[in-house]
């Protein structure tokens, strides 16, 4: 089996956890930033077997598609532009960045981390990836 990669896709920086290769457990990989964000996975893929990829889909209360999802757009065209041997999954991604903030303090990480942004971003990938596994 091959790892699934979850992506949580930001202006700026962009949180990506992966499987392990049974595909059983989600962890946090790392923070990319955003315009270094497909060279990251183009590298990546060459090392790591990767058999999907998991974006997430920023959605409004009322279901409809979220402002950012402008900018996830262009993204998923290059991406399966530069990697088309991978297929792409939507996972909607609402209320993932509360989960995360809230697993942080749940864990006891202390303020000053809690605003990690990047360790959310993470977080909230992870999030993303462990959602889908447990709907499989």
């Amino acid at each position: 089996m091959a790892r699934i990669l979850a992506i949580d896709f930001g202006k700026k920086r962009t949180g990506i956890a992966v499987t392990d290769e049974m595909q059983i457990i989600a962890s946090g990989l790392t923070t990319v930033n955003t315009e270094e964000l497909i060279p990251f996975l183009k590298e990546y893929t060459t090392k790591e077997k990767v058999e999907l990829f998991l974006v997430g889909k920023p959605k409004q209360m009322d279901n409809s598609d979220s402002e950012s999802e402008a900018l996830i757009l262009p993204f998923l065209k290059k991406l399966e532009k530069q990697i088309p041997q991978i297929p792409i999954i939507r996972i909607d991604e609402r209320f993932t960045s509360k989960m995360a903030f809230q697993t942080m303090i749940d864990s006891g990480m202390k303020k000053k981390q809690r605003r990690n942004k990047a360790m959310v971003d993470e977080i909230s990938a992870t999030i993303i990836l462990q959602s889908y596994l447990y709907s499989k």
